[in-house]
């Protein structure tokens, strides 16, 4: 059994596209550039959003990308954050994953606070013994490796994740990982990664009280 669960939180807790959508838009708006369609900014979605915004931009001036991050952040803790939609299933899994004694946590690129507030809206707070959130400059590798170097987690974890960002941080740290289908990241995207698990639906996140059950076969899905 694992010491700790590890989750992402845009995109594995909870669908958080409405509120970046928004957020990012109304920053590129206020500084001049056109807003974008959802279905080209999900693709930004996981990585730190100062990346994001050097993307669409193409600007590597960093005051420029600073007040770019933000405009986004005054909308999203005023508003953005509630622009949320809890994934179906997701608190009956921690709920069981909770009861079975192993610690979870959430460890996202979000600010700690933005990342507070989202849990605290659905309730879910209570379940997590830490909050890891990002900041600028910071990549989710190495938010681990703080983790633990600190000892706030062991070897003995792993990393949820719908992005490839999760994976590859999580084998940066030598602990294991797991790909989710419900978010904003494919399959072709996690596997290309290696992922030890690849899950369809939360509900399958309960079969990590056991970590020694085969790996899902997904071959069907290409």
């Amino acid at each position: 059994m694992y010491d700790y669960i590890i989750f992402d939180l845009d995109g594995t807790l909870s669908d958080s596209a409405v509120g970046l959508v928004r957020s990012i838009n109304h920053s590129l708006r206020y500084h001049g550039y056109a807003e974008h369609p959802i279905n080209d900014l999900i693709q930004y979605f996981g990585p730190p959003i100062d990346q994001t915004f050097i993307n669409l931009t193409a600007s590597s001036d960093k005051l420029h990308i600073d007040s770019l991050v933000n405009i986004f952040r005054e909308r999203y803790s005023i508003v953005g954050f509630s622009e949320n939609i809890l994934y179906d299933g997701i608190e009956a899994a921690l709920q069981i994953l909770y009861q079975s004694g192993i610690k979870l946590g959430v460890c996202t690129s979000k600010r700690s606070d933005f990342a507070e507030k989202v849990l605290n809206l659905f309730g879910l707070r209570r379940y997590f013994q830490f909050v890891c959130g990002g900041d600028i400059g910071i990549q989710k590798w190495q938010q681990l490796e703080g983790l633990l170097r600190k000892k706030i987690i062991t070897l003995n974890s792993i990393m949820v994740g719908d992005r490839d960002v999760d994976v590859t941080a999580a084998h940066k740290n030598e602990i294991d990982s797991a790909g989710v289908l419900w978010g904003y990241g494919d399959l072709a995207e996690l596997s290309a990664n290696n992922p030890k698990f690849i899950f369809n639906f939360p509900a399958e996140l309960t079969k990590l009280i056991s970590n020694h059950h085969e790996r899902i076969d997904h071959s069907a899905y290409f």
